[in-house]
């Protein structure tokens, strides 16, 4: 195979290894939206990095980084509700990043590449910034794998029992955003969502336990990523967009008979 095609592979494999989990965790705390504020924030980031003359894909997991914990922070007050704050900060940092390369009259930014994902465009940096997401999230969940559930079971009974919920809170926050990051390089800023939370779906339906719907998610989303590629390649289409419509099949796929039964 083509280099090209072979890089696209190994980081989309490496990118939906590392989302579906966390697309678990989104799911089973009702974040979906939280992922969706990561995802416009980063418009901004990549505007903030070529105006800093930084990788875009570095620039995307610092900006996110901080997004994540102004959104942690913004939610901690109760004027509003979070769902509310969420749509605030996601569509003025959206708008913001929309403006900033609106400015840039001497830079050329990728706008329909950053929106929908470049996958086949993936660089031997581009391998290693998957490489590293893939060992630090994972690393991560797996060390906080039962401060997590409990959070997820009643957070106030976590507390209880002494979890720090606060920290956990923060540093799951900030994973969550660096997968987002890496992950906007396969789907782009409009589905990267999706990656996340439609393998998180599928995998609902067929497992058993928590554990055993993190091993789904992640071979779904790898399924999807395969085929995503072997679809746009076969019919020139958006890689991007074939990965989210494929995910959506297995999805229907295994939710169909038990919406029958019903």
């Amino acid at each position: 195979m083509d280099d090209f095609l072979v890089r696209a592979l190994i980081a989309g494999i490496g990118i939906a290894a590392v989302a579906g989990p966390f697309g678990c965790i989104l799911v089973w705390r009702r974040m979906a939206f939280f992922g969706g504020a990561l995802a416009h924030s980063g418009l901004l980031g990549v505007a903030a990095g070529v105006l800093l003359g930084l990788s875009p894909m570095l620039a995307l997991a610092l900006f996110g980084v901080a997004a994540a914990l102004v959104i942690a922070g913004a939610e901690r007050q109760r004027s509003l509700p979070g769902d509310a704050i969420l749509a605030i900060i996601a569509h003025t940092a959206l708008a913001l990043g929309l403006v900033v390369v609106s400015l840039m009259e001497t830079v050329r930014v990728d706008l329909m590449g950053y929106l929908v994902g470049d996958i086949l465009a993936v660089s031997d940096l581009d391998l290693i910034a998957v490489t590293a997401s893939l060992v630090v999230g994972l690393g991560g969940l797996y060390l906080l794998w039962r401060p997590v559930l409990a959070i997820v079971v009643n957070e106030d009974l976590a507390r209880l029992d002494g979890v720090a919920v606060g920290r956990t809170n923060a540093i799951m926050l900030m994973l969550t955003a660096l997968v987002v990051a890496v992950a906007i390089k396969l789907v782009g800023i409009l589905l990267v969502v999706a990656l996340m939370i439609i393998p998180a779906g599928v995998a609902r339906g067929l497992a058993r336990t928590p554990e055993q719907m993190v091993l789904w998610s992640m071979a779904a989303g790898v399924l999807s990523v395969v085929s995503g590629i072997g679809a746009s390649l076969l019919w020139d289409i958006q890689t991007g967009p074939s990965i989210v419509v494929t995910a959506a099949i297995l999805l229907g796929v295994v939710w169909l008979p038990a919406l029958r039964r019903s």
